[in-house]
């Protein structure tokens, strides 16, 4: 699968994340059982103010021209301060996103040293132009749960999906853009790296949800069961001996 195809693909579930203090990227990870809440991954940093203050997120679809304002009280985020990644939770029908997400990495495969990677999200440059990166995975920080990427400084793509060209899976996302690390010995900038967060943290709210969810119904199954009739009421230990019918009297 070519990168262009790929990006074809994807397009469809990255969106733009607009804040009072900033903006970055984010991309759909998931579903509940229902479709009728959709996560949205990105960087914990591009909404953590805002969640902070009780501010409202924009989040704009550009491949399908869809945009929605989530204020803190239609919306809950899970973040990890720790790997830099945050879930947000809310209602699907205005973005229209996909029935079927891009399917993360599983979380026992990890990707090699070598093996190139692609990126998208909206640089601070063109903060309205969906933009494509590449490069190489230079290390894996397992400490972390990061990959340390070959890639280019851009501002604003932050929260944008990391994917990998699967040979017959197809494209998979393997983490999501958190910060550059430059390299400024001698004085002058140049080229570092960038640090992509794996997917761990996502697959972790997605199970924790579901299994919320599954709970949830259950109980409310068991709650639907008719009540077992009640148990008879139990015989006297030592009934009374009934008293001796009188004899027949006969003229």
């Amino acid at each position: 699968m070519n990168w262009d195809n790929v990006i074809k693909k994807v397009s469809p579930y990255i969106v733009k994340i607009d804040t009072p203090t900033g903006s970055g990227t984010g991309f759909l990870c998931g579903y509940n059982e229902d479709k009728s809440i959709c996560f949205i991954a990105t960087a914990n940093h591009v909404i953590s103010d805002a969640e902070e203050w009780q501010q409202p997120i924009k989040i704009y679809n550009h491949a399908l021209e869809k945009t929605t304002f989530l204020k803190e009280s239609v919306r809950v985020i899970f973040p990890d301060l720790v790997t830099d990644s945050a879930v947000i939770c809310c209602a699907p029908n205005e973005l229209d996103f996909p029935k079927e997400p891009i399917p993360l990495l599983p979380m026992d495969i990890t990707i090699e040293i070598g093996v190139e990677v692609g990126w998208v999200g909206y640089p601070s440059i063109e903060s309205n132009t969906l933009c494509f990166f590449s490069g190489s995975v230079s290390a894996r920080r397992k400490n972390r749960s990061a990959y340390l990427i070959d890639g280019v400084a851009i501002n604003g793509v932050s929260g944008g999906p990391v994917i990998f060209r699967h040979e017959t899976d197809g494209a998979q996302i393997v983490g999501v853009i958190s910060a550059y690390h430059a390299n400024r010995q001698g004085g002058d900038a140049l080229p570092g790296l960038l640090i992509a967060q794996d997917v761990s943290h996502f697959h972790k709210v997605i199970q924790s949800l579901k299994s919320l969810a599954e709970a949830k119904k259950k109980k409310a199954e068991e709650a639907a069961k008719p009540a077992p009739p009640p148990p008879p009421p139990p015989a006297a230990a030592n009934p009374e001996p009934s008293a001796p019918s009188a004899p027949e009297v006969k003229p």
